[in-house]
């Protein structure tokens, strides 16, 4: 892969996957742009990717706050390239019936109208450009139901259905959209999960173990770049195994 000339830019680029592509995409000569709310995180990710990266502060679920950090990211690296939206908010653990307005909110703000913000405003330039890659983190949850976690479950079956969408959109403009679906990867969102849940999670992989965020990574910075000029509109799950199989006992 070769980022030469090109600016990515990360939601969620502080830990986990998104860090781990941000590296990925500037060993290969691009710059990125890592966006994340915590500062001391963006601070030890740019420290490690080096002054091919940029990192800016931000609530994504504010939508003044998130359409200044875009528009603050084409003023430093320049026009957007590849957009990663890959920040999700994983909402709160528990049935149906006990899941509250606020959480469910949330998630959908965050995981859904966070998304769809900044497709609305990167999707022009790349366009008139004829030439832009988008990617959208879904989940195991997006394809399938979950139990005990609706505002997540309902909220990433709409990242797909996003990603779906604007693929069609943009297809004859040169601009690809395609989604990732990470299973069961060592990131702070399922290190936050209950330790039960963790270890029935890694004991239904296929692989038999949790993946790397190098490994999500690593997926997404190939849909992400010209290798994969030909690729949109498509779901690839990096899980080791658990959506591509039937496990029996």
């Amino acid at each position: 892969m070769d980022f030469t000339g090109q600016h990515v830019l990360i939601t969620g680029g502080s830990t986990g996957i998104g860090r781990a592509t941000g590296e990925k995409i500037a060993r290969a000569g691009g710059r990125v742009t890592l966006i994340a709310r915590r500062q001391g995180p963006l601070d030890e990710a740019v420290a490690a990717i080096g002054l091919a990266a940029h990192a800016i502060s931000c609530d994504i679920g504010d939508k003044a706050a998130l359409l200044a950090a875009l528009d603050e990211a084409a003023s430093v690296h320049g026009a957007i390239d590849g957009l990663f939206l890959n920040a999700a908010a994983e909402g709160m653990y528990g049935l149906t019936t006990d899941y509250t307005d606020e959480a469910f909110e949330q998630a959908l703000r965050i995981n859904v109208w966070s998304p769809f913000w900044a497709l609305r405003h990167v999707l022009p330039a790349m366009t008139a450009r004829g030439k832009g890659a988008v990617l959208l983190t879904g989940t195991l949850g997006a394809v399938r139901g979950m139990a005990g976690n609706m505002g997540y479950c309902v909220s990433k079956h709409a990242t797909l259905g996003l990603a779906r969408t604007v693929a069609m959109e943009v297809a004859a403009q040169g601009v690809r959209c395609n989604c990732i679906h990470p299973g069961f990867i060592d990131t702070p969102m399922m290190n936050a999960a209950p330790a039960e849940a963790v270890a029935a999670m890694s004991a239904r992989t296929p692989q038999g173990r949790i993946g790397r965020p190098e490994e999500a990574g690593a997926v997404a910075a190939f849909l992400l770049s010209d290798d994969a000029s030909h690729v949109t509109g498509q779901e690839l799950a990096v899980d080791g195994g658990v959506l591509g199989t039937l496990r029996i006992g």
